[in-house]
């Protein structure tokens, strides 16, 4: 069999459209979505991710915010920026962009952040009210939003709007990083999946993958997961973006060899990666509603 592609691209674009769609109503009422970012220093990758980001909150009509610190900032002047963020009724969601320079502890910064405008979801709060969850519902209920991290978010966007079923299957993660791995494996916990995290340290794990019904390769090496790791018919999501020697980019997964497999599989680049920054997006539209933006 032949695994059916699974449009990342187009299912962001989708998913702008409706956010745009929103954000024309919160205009109407006078309220305008904002998200500020925060750049310390002038690392050039960074930059483009900041300028991606901004070019995405005009194309749907949110208010964007740059903010950018030299690179001799001391963490007392990026506390208190953050601080001026927390307070700006302009500013619904904020976005700190690593990495930091090294005089600054990142963990402060992030955790600095107000929880009700925290962007990327990753603040303690908002990861413990994750983690804690038996449902999604709890995590959209009484006015509350609690934002989830943007990566694992995305991920759910493109099973559901696939028609892929979460509840009740095997779903294997490969990788257990904060900002990918563990959220995800929340979410897809409760979302009713029964889930096994796998990493460096794993026994069997060619085993292990091979039992998944839905397998999410977040490991950050070049096409890790070969096609005798994947089960028939399974649905592969591939979250890892590697630069080849040749400058090419690829997955952690051999697509060439998965999709022969697979049921269902992202490829790289166009799968996971357009999601990140819509997913940002939809963070942001969400916390300004929440905020009284309703």
């Amino acid at each position: 069999m032949t695994a059916e592609l699974i449009d990342g691209k187009a299912i962001a674009n989708q998913i702008k459209q409706e956010l745009k769609i929103e954000v024309e109503k919160l205009k109407s009422s006078g309220i305008v979505p904002g998200l500020a970012t925060l750049l310390v220093g002038e690392d050039p990758a960074s930059q483009i991710y900041v300028r991606n980001k901004h070019k995405a909150c005009q194309e749907i009509g949110i208010a964007s915010f740059n903010h950018l610190m030299p690179k001799e900032s001391s963490q007392k002047e990026v506390l208190e920026k953050m601080n001026q963020l927390n307070l700006d009724p302009k500013v619904h969601a904020i976005l700190v962009q690593l990495p930091l320079p090294a005089q600054i502890n990142p963990h402060d910064i992030l955790y600095a952040i107000k929880p009700s405008k925290d962007a990327d979801g990753f603040h303690p709060v908002n990861l413990g009210r994750l983690f804690a969850a038996k449902d999604l519902t709890e995590l959209r209920s009484n006015q509350q939003v609690i934002p989830l991290p943007c990566t694992p978010y995305g991920v759910l966007e493109l099973l559901d709007r696939s028609k892929i079923s979460i509840q009740g299957k095997n779903a294997v993660v490969v990788g257990r990083s904060m900002i990918v791995g563990k959220p995800m494996a929340a979410l897809l916990l409760a979302r009713h999946a029964t889930v096994t995290v796998t990493h460096s340290q794993t026994k069997n794990l060619i085993e292990c993958c091979r039992s998944a019904e839905l397998l999410v390769a977040a490991i950050g090496k070049a096409k890790f997961i070969q096609g005798n790791m994947v089960k028939e018919g399974a649905a592969v999501i591939d979250v890892g973006i590697n630069r080849n020697a040749n400058g090419s980019l690829s997955g952690d997964v051999d697509f060439e060899a998965a999709k022969e497999k697979a049921g269902w599989i992202t490829p790289v680049p166009g799968g996971v990666g357009p999601m990140t920054i819509v997913m940002l997006l939809k963070n942001t539209v969400e916390l300004c509603k929440a905020a009284g933006g309703t």
